[in-house]
């Protein structure tokens, strides 16, 4: 089962990401773009997963950390 892109951000850390990455790091530009990729690939993504089962975590938060290293 394919779990949600949501993100609670009180639940773990105490710091926002955002306040954390300066201004004009690199990653600002490229983060918008991978998102909107990953959006892209939405309907594939919920091809692949199952509608039964324990939620997974989600395809796009793995790819976005694994090509961010975030």
């Amino acid at each position: 089962m394919r779990g949600t892109d949501k993100v609670s951000g009180k639940l773990f850390s105490y710091v926002d990401l955002k306040e954390r990455i300066p201004a004009g790091h690199p990653l600002r530009k490229v983060r918008p773009i991978l998102n909107d990729a990953l959006a892209s690939l939405d309907a594939e993504f919920d091809r692949l997963y199952s509608a039964e089962g324990r939620p997974s975590i989600t395809p796009e938060r793995l790819l976005r950390a694994s090509l961010t290293q975030v």
